[in-house]
């Protein structure tokens, strides 16, 4: 056996130190099978430790058949362990960065401004006054207080009355949809979704084994004249509230024909509403689900009204769906942990997340003047914002323009994040004229350096 090498000024304790090294001998074949072993007490002695320490270390050995022993005999090798050693991977190629000087990403809300001292308090309250039986398994359909004050702030934002026994908590919206691919899509069936759409969500209904099918939206969101066309699917994803990323509000013939296409098939809608909160002429839309409420999935989460780290969501089920969903939640995660649960409820009930809203509500109508008046400061009238004023971005056509990847390219070497709208396109070649630009996270100041710095990468291509 080759010296053990004992470092007392290593974190590791010495027993471990030892039990690691001798491991390694063996798994490499230095210590071959049915090699004995000094004893503990010579091996304490040449170390220089006590022999409890190698007792232990033997013992670590032993139990996990390393090492064989029995009565009378020395400690030997256990035989049938030597390992071929896995070959190195690949080393990556180090990437040059480019420093980011303008960063129009989009789904970035403003977290400077939440109001961290009162969320901390009322979740350092939920988590000394919560029930004890909140700390077990407590079921798949969430936090009833939550789920009651989810039910009234939908009532006096949304106008829509949602009865608390239909609302399930997520870990949000993403979780949802994953959820909701099982439900409708296992073993293969199909999706209708707006296109462009989401990447991130398309890929999400994807990989849960959801088939596909595009639907081309406009700037008031999904063509409904062309379902007719369309034949057998199981489900439809659709933003009406504020598409993404085109940002247009479904009319309400469209949203008619699309309840109708959805009960000739006898199918149902997901209805995704992830940010309409923030609408900067008038109030919130009212929800497509608030129309068929038996046929509409409604989807909604807190994570750009408060932030992305709290992973809350939550659906409005209709009846037939939600023993199915129990089922499914269950084998899926259970449940949320239910502190952060406990927080937001009391948040809602004492109106801080109304406030929070309003307030950066303003905010946000700021920024998107901002970004409206330095876009027409540097391009003139060669563009106009498609859709809706709402939300956390803005989808811009230019007329005069077309993306490419060699764009984007140069605008990554310049230190630009800007999305273009093709990329969150299925059926790519009928939005190469189209930016995506998230403002929500940026002072007007940065805005108006980052437009700067865009039109001074467009000019050079």
């Amino acid at each position: 056996m080759r010296m053990l090498l004992i470092d007392r000024n290593e974190r590791t304790p010495v027993r471990r130190q030892i039990y690691e090294q001798m491991k390694t001998q063996i798994l490499c074949g230095e210590l071959r099978g049915a090699e004995a072993l000094p004893s503990t007490r010579q091996l304490a002695d040449d170390l220089g430790i006590s022999r409890s320490t190698v007792v232990e270390a033997y013992d670590m050995l032993l139990s996990e058949g390393f090492l064989l022993s029995r009565q009378g005999a020395p400690t030997v090798v256990a035989p049938g362990l030597v390992m071929e050693r896995s070959p190195k991977p690949p080393a990556e190629r180090s990437r040059e960065t480019t420093a980011v000087r303008a960063n129009f990403q989009t789904g970035r809300p403003d977290l400077l401004n939440f109001p961290r001292r009162q969320w901390g308090k009322a979740f350092s309250s939920a988590a000394l006054e919560l029930p004890a039986r909140q700390y077990g398994y407590t079921g798949p359909q969430g936090y009833e207080p939550l789920r009651r004050e989810i039910s009234e702030w939908l009532l006096r934002s949304r106008g829509f009355l949602a009865d608390a026994e239909d609302v399930f908590i997520t870990a949000g919206a993403t979780h949802a949809l994953r959820i909701l691919a099982d439900l409708f899509c296992a073993g293969g069936g199909s999706m209708l979704m707006e296109d462009p759409c989401h990447k991130g969500l398309y890929d999400t209904l994807r990989v849960g084994g959801c088939r596909i099918v595009p639907v081309a939206a406009d700037d008031h969101g999904m063509q409904t004249d062309r379902l007719p066309q369309i034949g057998g699917v199981d489900a439809v994803y659709v933003t009406p509230s504020h598409q993404f990323p085109m940002g247009g509000i479904l009319p309400a013939g469209r949203r008619a024909a699309l309840i109708r296409f959805a009960r000739e098939r006898n199918i149902y809608i997901i209805e995704d509403d992830y940010d309409s909160e923030f609408r900067f002429a008038g109030e919130p839309v009212a929800p497509l689900c608030a129309m068929d409420p038996q046929r509409v999935v409604y989807v909604g989460t807190f994570s750009k009204t408060l932030f992305p780290a709290l992973r809350i969501g939550y659906v409005v089920l209709p009846k037939n769906l939600q023993a199915r969903w129990r089922d499914l939640r269950t084998h899926h995660d259970i449940q949320n942990p239910p502190f952060e649960q406990a927080a937001l409820a009391e948040f809602m009930k004492e109106r801080k997340l109304d406030r929070h809203i309003r307030a950066m509500k303003k905010r946000y109508a700021v920024r998107r003047e901002a970004l409206m008046d330095a876009l027409a400061a540097s391009f003139g009238d060669t563009w106009r914002a498609c859709g809706d004023a709402a939300g956390l971005h803005v989808a811009i056509h230019f007329s005069d323009r077309t993306f490419d990847e060699a764009f984007e390219r140069r605008c990554v070497q310049s230190g630009v994040r800007a999305a273009l709208l093709e990329e969150h396109c299925i059926v790519k070649g009928a939005h190469r004229s189209e930016l995506v630009l998230g403002y929500g996270h940026l002072e007007p100041d940065r805005i108006r350096d980052g437009v700067l710095l865009l039109a001074e990468v467009m000019g050079t291509c």
